[in-house]
């Protein structure tokens, strides 16, 4: 049997009154209008409401999940008690993100609807009590909530509610979800989500499977919370599916126009077309698909009348560019496009979904290359195409936001990317629009909270040196990790110090204890006193008095009862930098073991587990760390080393890395290559640094482990690709030592075993064609060792040896002058040709005697084939030469063999 959703339930999703259950006029169908309309008041302190939310108790003494009968009141039937929980739940939820996230100020506090017994008292059970309460209770995974979070049992009793069985209304694990997604956002740091909660919505994908818009919606924001736990790549995938699902074309594409007010040339920039299929009841409210622009993307008086009320978007007024890019081509640039009926300067206006889905696209902004997914200057034109035509107050918010992000790190835009953030948060407490169009959207797109859009613009104030403001925000906002932070930018560490102590101590009140402040202070207030908080302070003072770090971080454990991760992450920190690598393992494990999702607690714990030489579980942690951040290349680097050690000897000493943060990162030897490792080893530790690299594509150590793991499984392309990198990073520092001459010289010997003939090779491969060459050998490879040597190498370094390389690869093309040649200039660059007169080394001079008599006998062998070479003059002159600087040891027995030599020559010249 399939499963169903009501229309109730659907409208609570989509957040509009439809005329589906206009004529529905029970009591349910009344209350669930009401919370669609923002009328959270009236919905929470009904009759039926305040019936759910009885107190057992009258002094609140028990948890919010055990503190209620919820119970549905007697006057609601049996078959819609659960509709009447969840339309609850979700006017518990909205009235929290009024609060908190889109304003306008609330008209309802947590008391108003919880009905308490008559004999409880108003100096015990208070709105401070019961956010405080509540706040302690949303802490999670040793995560704290934000202790300024207003009706924050609010957000409780909506948990609590959605924590309930439902059998009929399925949409219910939708709800969890945004409850979830909104939970997240009040932690210090995520945690994760358990696996029931995607499970619970995999039936809703195909219930919703005929309707684009509830299909898009629930894809898109099952995308967002995967963005919000780092799980970038799945998110990414989730987004694409909610385009899809709604139809949505896009298409980032090129069209001829200008950037800048001087421009006189039409160039090609960077547009997004794109094109909505979904129907839009909102048309008629917004505006109709004709819109009139001023040029700036700001509607003309005409059109204003007709579309709601807008945040404030602040004008560039730069003296060169353009406030938006003016299209001179009513086409784009590629001739094949699918959406070549758009004209880029005159688009249609999208659905709002769509709106977000474009956002969404957007949210990584710190990525720097493709490799990475879309750089700043791709997301600008998704951004700038939302913006043009604005249709929601949240939407539109959300995409001034982004674009003040990418506008951040630029000079001509900083000034109005900051200006905007703080128009942002000047217009979030004014009525300007109405609640039911700011809360349309907003589980659609991630809009920060009131107080992390206050944090990102402090942290904005910073990045520009304006300290003393950004510690004026952090302060308002007792964000205390900040404020020290600020007070150590200038150079007051004793000033961070006594705010901590004060804080711990008693002398300095948060604003809650300020509240609070003369009212009586029982033993219950004391024992829900917010003990997550109070760890992290300890740990704050920990990193502020290195001395008494251990100190502090063990009480900081002790007080959170084993559940502060930060305490163990710090404390972990601290033994491995000063050596003790068994007690940072320790606290590490169990950090991670209260939140498994901070990539840098597991990286730790690797570099830790490599110093003991526990290869297993390192590789474990690393494992985790790309399963968490798939962009980390040093953690790709350093499990390609653990692969590489697993069940082999314990006594080899890691190779230094070149992380940045002073952590060692596992450097990868021939010697470690050369052990009995299990091939599927080696080809594990190869794929991890293949992967890695896309990431890490500038670290050339990363390059000199590929490149020896990839000779020892058999990629020689790849190592060849592999040395070509290292030498074009290094050789300005290291010069002829940034070439790996052993892997060079096993390069050009998987060329030169085959036959010099291309048939005769493929003959002897027993190939039917001389087209099926093996990329790692022979004539497959010969292209990429010669490119390497002539266009990479000898172009920046050389040495005996590289040129004797290269002399080889010469010769096995029967190039006999440019291999001569070649010869050459490897016993020039040699001991022999660079010796001077007076040396007094034996050894080195019996090895340049050596060196002698093997460009002797290339002259012998390769002089007669090269034409017009004049080989024994040649030779003559080297032997001469080099007698000549090195008179002083005749006495020497190998002078003889030199004597001897220049004799033959003179000998078979006179022949």
């Amino acid at each position: 049997m399939s499963l169903e959703i009501g229309p109730i339930e659907k409208t609570l999703l989509r957040g509009k009154w439809t005329a589906q259950i206009q004529d529905d006029t029970g009591p349910v169908a009344d209350l669930a209008k009401a919370v669609v309309e923002g009328r959270f008041r009236d919905a929470l302190t009904s009759p039926g409401a305040r019936e759910v939310f009885h107190a057992k108790s009258a002094t609140f003494d028990l948890p919010f999940d055990q503190a209620f009968h919820l119970a549905a009141p007697s006057t609601i039937q049996e078959r819609d008690a659960e509709l009447f929980r969840l339309i609850l739940a979700v006017a518990c939820l909205h009235a929290f993100v009024q609060v908190n996230w889109t304003g306008p100020d609330l008209d309802v506090q947590p008391l108003d609807v919880i009905s308490l017994p008559s004999d409880a008292s108003s100096d015990i059970v208070s709105e401070d009590f019961i956010n405080q309460k509540a706040i302690s209770e949303l802490a999670q995974g040793g995560e704290p909530a934000y202790h300024l979070t207003k009706a924050a049992a609010f957000l409780r009793l909506a948990q609590i509610l959605l924590a309930l069985q439902y059998d009929r209304c399925h949409s219910a694990s939708w709800w969890r979800l945004r409850t979830a997604f909104i939970h997240q956002q009040v932690l210090d740091e995520p945690v994760p989500q358990p696996s029931t909660l995607s499970a619970s919505l995999q039936p809703l994908t195909e219930i919703f499977s005929a309707e684009p818009d509830l299909a898009g919606r629930l894809i898109l924001e099952q995308g967002l919370i995967e963005h919000q736990l780092s799980q970038d790549r799945s998110a990414a995938e989730h987004f694409v599916k909610a385009a899809q699902a709604t139809g949505l074309e896009y298409e980032l594409t090129g069209a001829l126009g200008k950037r800048t007010k001087f421009q006189q040339t039409d160039l090609s920039q960077l547009v997004l077309l794109a094109e909505s299929h979904l129907v839009d009841d909102s048309v008629a409210t917004t505006g109709d698909s004709s819109r009139i622009t001023d040029g700036t993307g700001a509607e003309t008086a005409d059109e204003t009348e007709t579309r709601p009320s807008l945040p404030e978007t602040i004008l560039l007024n730069d003296d060169t560019l353009l406030e938006q890019t003016e299209f001179t081509s009513s086409n784009p640039s590629a001739p094949g496009s699918r959406l070549k009926h758009i004209d880029p300067s005159s688009q249609p206006p999208l659905h709002p979904l769509d709106q977000c889905i474009l956002l969404s696209m957007c949210l990584n902004v710190k990525n720097t290359s493709p490799s990475h997914g879309l750089t700043n200057e791709q997301m600008a034109p998704y951004i700038a195409r939302v913006i043009s035509h604005p249709r929601n107050w949240s939407v539109h918010t959300m995409a001034l936001l982004l674009r003040s992000r990418l506008e951040s790190a630029r000079t001509r835009t900083v000034e109005r990317s900051t200006l905007q953030l703080q128009a942002l948060i000047d217009q979030m407490p004014t009525a300007d629009s109405t609640l039911q169009e700011r809360l349309l959207y907003f589980h659609s797109i991630p809009l920060p909270s009131k107080w992390e859009l206050e944090r990102e613009l402090a942290l904005r104030f910073l990045g520009l040196g304006v300290v003393r403001s950004a510690l004026e925000i952090f302060e308002r906002l007792e964000m205390w990790e900040e404020v020290v932070k600020c007070w150590g930018a200038l150079e007051r560490p004793d000033k961070a110090i006594a705010i901590v102590r004060d804080l711990l101590e008693g002398r300095k009140a948060e604003a809650e204890e300020v509240l609070s402040r003369g009212k009586i202070t029982s033993e219950h207030r004391r024992q829900i006193h917010d003990t997550t908080r109070e760890a992290k302070l300890w740990c704050l003072l920990g990193d502020l008095e290195p001395e008494h770090a251990v100190e502090h971080y063990e009480r900081a454990w002790k007080i959170s009862k084993g559940t502060s991760g930060r305490a163990m992450r710090s404390l972990g920190g601290y033994y491995f930098a000063r050596g003790n690598y068994a007690e940072a393992i320790t606290c590490l494990k169990r950090a991670v073991a209260i939140n498994p999702l901070l990539s840098r607690s597991w990286f730790i714990l690797g570099c830790a587990c490599m110093r003991v030489e526990d290869w297993e579980e390192a590789k474990n942690a690393f494992g985790r760390c790309v399963a968490i951040d798939e962009e980390d290349g040093e953690s790709w680097n350093n499990l390609a080393s653990m692969y590489l050690r697993i069940g082999t000897p314990a006594h080899t000493e890691p190779k230094g890395g070149s992380r940045e943060d002073g952590e060692n990162t596992e450097g990868i030897t021939g010697r470690d290559v050369k052990k009995s490792i299990p091939f599927e080893n080696k080809m594990l530790a190869f794929r991890a640094l293949k992967q890695g690299l896309k990431f890490s594509y500038d670290n050339w150590r990363m390059w000199s482990n590929y490149m020896i793991v990839a000779m020892d499984v058999g990629e020689l392309a790849e190592s060849c690709r592999a040395l070509g990198r290292v030498v074009e990073q290094t050789s300005g520092k290291l010069g002829a030592d940034s070439v790996d001459i052993d892997v060079l010289e096993r390069l050009v010997n998987a060329v030169t075993r085959a036959a010099a003939n291309p048939e005769d090779a493929a003959a002897e491969q027993g190939a039917v064609s001389s087209t099926a060459l093996n990329p790692n050998d022979g004539h497959g490879l010969f292209r990429s060792v010669s490119t390497l040597i002539e266009r990479t190498i000898l172009p920046r370094v050389s040495s005996p040896r590289i040129f004797r390389a290269y002399g080889k690869l010469l010769t096995w093309q029967e190039r006999w002058e440019e291999a001569l040649a070649a010869y050459l200039d490897g016993y020039r660059s040699g001991r022999a040709g660079t010796m001077e007169r007076g040396e007094t080394d034996v050894e080195k001079w019996r090895e340049a005697v050596g060196e002698v008599e093997d460009i002797v006998d290339v002259l012998r062998n390769f002089g007669p084939r090269a034409a017009g070479s004049r080989w024994r003059l040649q030779a003559r002159s080297i032997v001469r030469t080099f007698m000549g600087r090195t008179k002083d040891f005749e006495d020497e027995a190998e002078w003889a063999r030199l004597v001897e030599l220049q004799e033959e020559l003179s000998h078979k010249e006179e022949e």
